[in-house]
């Protein structure tokens, strides 16, 4: 399987402008694996398979367990989350699936990961999440394969 176009040789530039987001979002006071579970997530709502099986590698090398990779898909029944993981899970799958309800982000999930993150945190979080949502974007309708981010 091969994507229908390399935008990154394309357009340079605007892949360049978004890993400059992406260097910022590691840089900040963001939990790397909280970061990273919350990309794992949003791909799998978004069934964008390059970035399930890229941020899965990307956890699995911080030192994840299986346990947990396997569940972030389950996370509400699994145990193996903090409270704030599962808020910032919470309010990264409120904000992918912005068009399943009339109340697109409610107030009960905005508000508990505001109980787990000071401000800027959590400012950084919805840009996070707004950043793989875009990702995921390219990724699906580039048909990026799984795994080419390892070539």
């Amino acid at each position: 399987m091969k994507a229908r176009l390399e935008i990154e040789e394309l357009i340079p530039e605007g892949y360049q402008a978004m890993r400059g987001v992406e260097r910022f979002l590691h840089s900040s006071d963001l939990p790397k694996t909280l970061l990273e579970l919350v990309k794992l997530r949003v791909s799998q709502i978004n069934g964008c398979g390059f970035c399930v099986d890229m941020h899965s590698h990307y956890l699995r090398k911080e030192g994840e367990s299986d346990e947990r990779l396997f569940s972030v898909v389950a996370w509400r029944e699994a145990p193996y989350f903090t409270d704030a993981e599962r808020a910032a899970l919470a309010l990264a799958e409120e904000a992918t699936r912005l068009a399943d309800r009339g109340d697109a982000v409610p107030d009960e999930a905005w508000e508990e990961a505001a109980r787990h993150f000071d401000p800027k945190t959590l400012a950084t979080l919805v840009l996070a999440i707004a950043q793989i949502n875009a990702w995921n974007r390219i990724g699906v309708t580039l048909r990026r394969p799984a795994g080419s981010h390892r070539r």
